[in-house]
């Protein structure tokens, strides 16, 4: 079963110890996501065209591509 998702360019979709999927600086070309859960929301602003920038629980930094939502 595929789980659902909200966008991750609007900061009110993401929440702390929300689970998503980012892309690091350095993935930025091929693409490469990680999965974890939001510690700290780090863009302030309501939107951000590339997505919000979060920290994740193990340290990574990436803004977010997808945030998963539960049913």
């Amino acid at each position: 079963m595929e789980k659902k998702t909200r966008t991750g360019t609007i900061r009110k979709n993401i929440n702390l110890d929300s689970e998503v999927s980012i892309v690091q600086k350095h993935h930025q070309r091929t693409g490469k996501l990680t999965t974890g859960f939001v510690k700290r929301i780090l863009t302030s602003s309501p939107t951000h065209p590339r997505g919000i920038k979060v920290m994740l629980d193990t340290g990574e930094i990436g803004r977010v591509v997808d945030v998963f939502i539960e049913d």
